[in-house]
């Protein structure tokens, strides 16, 4: 019985595997073909040869690289100051007492049922108010808090940072900040972890609202200079794959540098708790 159960998860596990795996090898695969290639039939599911002309051709009518920095800082500023701001908010939430305490929870989670779309068009009003349409400021200071981050960190912070421990702070003489920065924070690293990648990956990949404020070329970001290889009348889609894959691939250098250190704070967050 229990080598039957042992084969079953494993089979479990390998069909979750191929499944979560296959549509980053068909995306590898499509860059590689022609665009007639991609619509022949039956499906090639190997690679072709390809590759190196469709990311040429990508290169020759886009920005990419100027796209690509412009990315990473706009992912990078928003991730930091998400992290900050929100691990405050959360912290705070989780273990302080102070007038209105519940009702600006719930208010915060009642934003969070909102879609994102409806904040759109007041929003745009806002930054052209303030004179930041084309900005790289109205990309990164609008998301610089979240209310999925806060109610994500309170939560975590709730059950992990001991009341105990900030009262000994106190007691040493700690301020409400040196209690969030040295202690509280370094407790809060797995969920921290988790908040930067998802903020990090949303960043990256946002397309809507970068291509509604933005108005620059030499400011696009990778999602909105890759819409431009869209043509009018007919799309190369190999083409256009090509520079989806070179927009993926970062995310999976990044995930590969970082995974370590992810894994070992969830482990740790997962003893202490």
């Amino acid at each position: 019985m229990a080598i039957r159960k042992s084969i079953l998860l494993y089979f479990g596990l390998i069909v979750g595997l191929i499944i979560s795996v296959f549509p980053f090898y068909w995306l590898v695969v499509m860059s590689t073909r022609t665009t007639a290639e991609i619509y022949s039939f039956p499906p090639k599911f190997w690679f072709g040869t390809h590759l190196i002309d469709n990311i040429s051709r990508v290169l020759q009518n886009i920005d990419f690289f100027g796209a690509f920095l412009n990315t990473l800082f706009v992912a990078g500023c928003s991730t930091v100051l998400v992290l900050f701001f929100d691990s405050l908010a959360g912290y705070t939430f989780a273990k302080f007492k102070f007038p209105g305490k519940k009702w600006l929870f719930v208010l915060l989670l009642a934003t969070m049922m909102a879609p994102a779309q409806l904040s759109l068009v007041p929003s745009f009003v806002i930054m052209a108010k303030f004179g930041w349409v084309g900005t790289f400021k109205a990309l990164i200071i609008p998301g610089m808090a979240n209310a999925f981050g806060i109610f994500w960190i309170r939560q975590y912070a709730e059950e992990s940072v001991p009341t105990e421990l900030l009262d000994a702070g106190r007691i040493d003489g700690c301020g409400f900040f040196r209690l969030y920065w040295n202690v509280a924070l370094p407790i809060l690293r797995p969920a921290l972890s988790f908040l930067g990648a998802f903020t990090f990956i949303g960043a990256w990949n946002d397309y809507l609202w970068p291509l509604i404020i933005l108005n620059d070329e030499s400011k696009f970001t990778l999602q909105v200079a890759l819409s431009s290889l869209n043509g009018i009348y007919t799309t190369d889609y190999s083409m256009v794959i090509a520079g989806t894959l070179l927009a993926v691939v970062p995310l999976i250098i990044l995930f590969l540098f970082v995974s370590k250190q992810f894994i070992s704070d969830i482990a740790a967050g997962a003893i202490k708790s």
